[in-house]
């Protein structure tokens, strides 16, 4: 349980700490670097916000389903011990 908090908070430290990456790929920024000389500067941020959204997707759906794993694990574990049958 201890190693799971220690997972689960190391993760949402990671997630909550997009602010400091502001990174691009090739593409996406000579695509604001035109827009921001032509004077649009609302794209970057928007673009950035979906990036980080994308790359956030990944982990989040094995968050969930480790958590589930985890939680089918601990009550077939209960079940078996209750019944006093061997794991």
């Amino acid at each position: 349980m201890k190693i799971f908090k220690t997972l689960f908070f190391s993760a949402l430290v990671f997630l909550m700490s997009h602010g400091i990456s502001y990174s691009q790929c090739a593409m996406c920024r000579t695509t604001i670097e035109n827009n921001v000389s032509n004077g649009e500067t609302t794209i970057g941020a928007g673009l950035n916000m979906g990036i980080l959204y994308l790359l956030s997707m990944p982990y989040i759906i094995a968050m969930v389903l480790g958590y589930l794993w985890y939680r089918h694990a601990k009550s077939r574990k209960k079940k078996f011990l209750f019944h006093g049958e061997k794991y």
